[in-house]
């Protein structure tokens, strides 16, 4: 009984720290491609906007959203000579770290699929990959994370490849 705990528990770190490494494998692969852009905000970033005050409704309701967030990782570019390949080499990626899929939008111009990793009820870890004609971005957020208030950050932020987090409290009703 105890190497099954302890198998389990190993399984589970090992688990965390590959899905934490998606997004972070990729930009380490581009860091420094200066066609892509990589953004990574840290939990000391998130624990610092929750304990300001806000004055008007949109910093308050950022504050209490960012408060249960450990971070953020971006990387995104407009000129990748392989979209379809990175995408499809991401998405792949995403699901052997053990991420559920959420939500898939495909059409003319993008693919974009939302995945998530929960453990308890309680979502972890949101993974956003989207590719498009000459486009890739790949989006992680982590911490604690509540689908509606994550639709309100997105566009909170304006940060461009959010914005298919928008809608995303609507797809999940």
């Amino acid at each position: 009984m105890k190497k099954f705990v302890l198998t389990v528990m190993i399984l589970s770190i090992t688990s965390l720290a590959f899905s934490q490494q998606v997004v972070s494998k990729y930009m380490d692969k581009y860091e420094s491609d200066e066609t892509f852009t990589k953004v990574s905000v840290s939990s000391k970033m998130f624990s610092l906007f929750s304990e300001m005050e806000g004055s008007e409704e949109d910093e308050k309701l950022f504050y209490d959203i960012t408060s249960k967030l450990k971070g953020m990782k971006v990387i995104a570019s407009e000129k990748v000579s392989s979209p379809k390949e990175m995408y499809d080499g991401a998405v792949s990626d995403v699901e052997k770290a053990g991420f559920e899929e959420l939500m898939t939008v495909k059409d003319a111009e993008e693919n974009v699929k939302i995945s998530i990793r929960e453990k308890g009820g309680i979502i972890e870890e949101l993974i956003l990959v989207a590719g498009g004609k000459e486009k890739f971005a790949m989006v992680s957020i982590y911490g604690e994370i509540d689908l509606k208030q994550i639709s309100k950050l997105a566009s909170l932020m304006r940060v461009n490849q959010l914005k298919y987090l928008e809608n995303i409290d609507k797809a999940i009703d």
